[in-house]
């Protein structure tokens, strides 16, 4: 959890056989699923991500642009 902010940040995925992910661990060491984080970053809970509808009219979660490839999502340390 961020000392400031007071929110957390997403600091490893579990992907599924598809390489989708389907899981995401916080710095607080809780263990979220999809679902959860996009509604946990839509409140506000997470840092440096967004919720976005894609071209296909679902809903993703995504890290926010900063220039940086090292934490995007994909990029994150699996658990």
């Amino acid at each position: 959890m961020d000392q400031e902010s007071g929110k957390q940040q997403i600091v490893a995925v579990r992907k599924n056989g598809d390489g989708d992910i389907v899981e995401l661990q916080l710095s607080s060491g809780q263990v979220v699923g999809y679902k959860e984080a996009q509604q946990m970053a839509k409140n506000d809970q997470i840092e440096n991500v967004n919720v976005f509808k894609g071209r296909d009219g679902d809903e993703h979660l995504r890290s926010d642009a900063d220039g940086r490839t090292d934490n995007n999502l994909d990029q994150l340390p699996t658990f």
